[in-house]
């Protein structure tokens, strides 16, 4: 009603004029719209902080012809209108609001943003591009004329004070998150207190599920409910959801003043990322075995790990100071396989090194071993050998203290592995030879293939090429018998090399082509690249240049896809 009347008298309608009731009103404002378009004068109808639907609708022209604006914090769909929904800004928008609302308050002399490019991308960051707070850390600098960008971006950096410090005395970004949050209910305002315990960048359907302690199907009716309060908003892909960072911080504010039994909603979460962890992990397994049913297939696990990558590594590295460091530990084991699959060894050697530092916190030495077994594998594959062989090393005299016959002889091939990167061969023969030994006295005949096959390429590397050739050879009978395809894979290749050695070149492009084959198989693109590069060296051994040419293309696209600068220089080369 209110509305209406000041619409009407902003359209030269006299106060006496105006009829008291609401429908009355609302036909005379439509009909002075529609008498304004008749005569050629378009009117903008801007309806600012619309509440619902049912409060901007008898605002709205319907003559066709007028334009009308409503802006919401919420998604208004029942106004029959075109929905736009306004992201953030990126971080050349946000410093460009810095700088602009800081000229236009103090003038175009006053330069600090521009002259402090480092601050100022601080301080849009940690406005994490929302207009509002970028507006108010503005004003804030503008109120103080000699006060550094990079002071207010100082100020900005503690969490815990981030949103009294984005506040003025007729503004401030808390009072606009009241204002949505009040209109909740029960339900949806728990929800939001505990999304922030997700230390991750986003979160799943699925993951928010378990914990709110609810199912799927209310879980997902909710955080639908906060996206349209623009508390929440949806990634990309459905089912997934993000908090804008300063949202996140005022939630968390308010989780920590209401009794959510927040503990026991981070277990049930955390319990899930173990569990859905181990089950994925199952089906990476490169040996027959049981898979987990609650995968289909290796694809589903990992389409499921690729998108909670980085909520598992998060949660991992967070959860000793939350008082979880089960789940650092229960996390570096099931997720060995993946990042290494992956090629993420930075995430590994940084939850091998969590890992490691809650295993002797606890004093448990078995977990520490196998924490620098990962930690070494790790560090060996991003070329840091000196560091690979210290971890292996300690693995090995954890192992032996233990009486672990089995992880002293993996401490040992792994250790012989990281000393042929510094060229220690002899050594690494040494520690191979041993490792086939504790093999065979344990019965292992699957390990008794790896330590072959790693002791064949050592020979190798010493132009022992019949024995290397004799051993790869053995190594491959014992991974065919365990239906060990990977395993085969990595075998065949390292036999090629072999036989390259010794100019026997068609059996080894037979013995490249069949690893390539396996590579494929499994999706391991990484591992595709090397079959291809030994593939194109044998071909262009028995003079088969244009194949060899095209092979060696493809592994050049292959290594430049991954970044392995190693493989990509080795690809040219030839």
């Amino acid at each position: 009603m209110r509305a209406l009347e000041g619409l009407l008298r902003a359209l030269a309608i006299p106060g006496e004029d105006i009829p008291n009731g609401l429908e009355d009103r609302q036909r005379l404002y439509r009909s002075v719209l529609a008498a304004y378009a008749r005569e050629g004068r378009r009117i903008l109808v801007v309806v600012d902080n619309a509440s619902t639907a049912g409060q901007a609708g008898p605002l709205l022209p319907t003559d066709g012809t007028t334009a009308a604006l409503v802006t919401s914090r919420h998604t208004l769909d029942g106004l029959d209108a075109r929905l736009h929904d306004l992201d953030i800004l990126d971080e050349t928008a946000s410093t460009a609001v810095l700088d602009e609302a800081l000229r236009h308050a103090r003038g175009a002399d006053d330069t600090r943003i521009t002259d402090d490019p480092q601050a100022a991308t601080a301080i849009a960051r940690l406005c994490a591009g929302l207009p509002l707070a970028l507006r108010i850390a503005a004003a804030t600098l503008a109120a103080a004329p000699t006060r550094p960008a990079a002071s207010l971006a100082a100020a900005l950096q503690a969490e815990h004070t981030r949103l009294d410090k984005l506040a003025r005395s007729d503004r401030a970004v808390r009072a606009a998150f009241d204002l949505s949050y009040e209109a909740l209910t029960s339900d949806q305002a728990r929800l939001f207190r505990l999304l922030p315990l997700n230390p991750g960048p986003d979160v799943s359907t699925e993951a928010v599920a378990h914990l709110a302690g609810t199912g799927p199907d209310q879980a997902e009716e909710l955080l639908q409910h906060l996206a349209e309060a623009h508390l929440l908003e949806p990634a990309q892909t459905w089912g997934r959801w993000r908090m804008h960072d300063l949202v996140r911080l005022y939630a968390d504010e308010r989780g920590r003043t209401d009794t959510d039994h927040r503990d026991s909603a981070r277990a049930r979460l955390f319990t899930h990322y173990e569990d859905t962890a181990q089950a994925a992990n199952t089906h990476l397994d490169t040996l027959p075995g049981p898979r987990s049913p609650h995968f289909p297939d290796r694809g589903h696990a990992l389409q499921w790990l690729d998108a909670e990558h980085a909520n598992l590594i998060a949660t991992a590295t967070a959860a000793p100071a939350l008082g979880h460091r089960a789940t650092t530990a229960f996390l570096a084991i099931f997720l060995a396989r993946y990042l290494e699959y992956r090629r993420y060894f930075d995430d590994r050697i940084t939850l091998a090194t969590t890992a490691l530092a809650v295993f002797r916190e606890l004093g448990y030495r078995r977990g520490e071993g196998l924490s620098l077994d990962y930690l070494g594998v790790a560090l060996r594959a991003v070329r840091r050998f000196e560091e690979a062989i210290d971890a292996h090393t300690q693995d090995l005299a954890v192992c032996r203290e233990l009486g672990d016959r089995h992880g002293e002889g993996a401490a040992l091939t792994n250790l012989g592995s990281a000393l042929q990167g510094v060229r220690r061969f002899e050594e690494a023969i040494d520690a191979h030879t041993q490792d086939l030994a504790v093999c065979r006295e344990l019965g292992d005949r699957h390990g008794e293939g790896a330590a072959l096959t790693n002791l064949g390429n050592a020979l190798e590397a010493v132009r022992r090429s019949e024995e290397a050739i004799d051993a790869h050879t053995q190594a491959l009978v014992r991974f065919r018998e365990f239906g060990d395809r990977h395993g085969e894979g990595t075998t065949l290749n390292n036999l090629g090399n072999a036989l390259q050695a010794v100019c026997r070149f068609e059996e080894a492009i037979d013995a490249h082509t069949q690893a390539l084959t396996i590579r494929r198989e499994f999706g391991d693109r990484h591992g595709e690249g090397w079959s291809l590069y030994n593939l194109g060296n044998a071909l262009w051994g028995v003079c088969r240049f244009e194949e060899a040419i095209d092979v060696l293309t493809q592994a050049l696209a292959v290594c430049r896809e991954f970044g392995d600068r190693h493989l990509e220089g080795a690809a040219l080369m030839e």
